[in-house]
């Protein structure tokens, strides 16, 4: 049995289809027909988002608290402590 390929979507398309869904008059399946995905999806989005703070999605005061900046940080600290070594 083959598998489905995931699609991976931006942080901005999700955002985008969360903040969409819960404007008034507009229904979470009305969006999520629109947007060719399930509302179960959106539902996963919605509760991701609530649950996790707004740093680990964007920047604040012009830190960028993304996985990318994250990543490059601990890089810079490794090698910083090897050439302190």
């Amino acid at each position: 049995m083959a598998r489905k390929k995931r699609q991976a979507y931006t942080e901005e398309f999700r955002r985008e289809a969360v903040n969409r869904s819960q404007k008034e008059g507009c229904t979470t399946a009305s969006v999520a027909r629109e947007l060719g995905i399930s509302p179960q999806q959106i539902y996963n989005w919605r509760r991701q988002f609530n649950r996790l703070s707004d740093k680990q999605f964007n920047s604040v005061d012009g830190i960028d608290y993304s996985k990318k900046e994250s990543a490059e940080l601990r890089k810079l600290r490794r090698e910083k402590a090897e050439l302190e070594k």
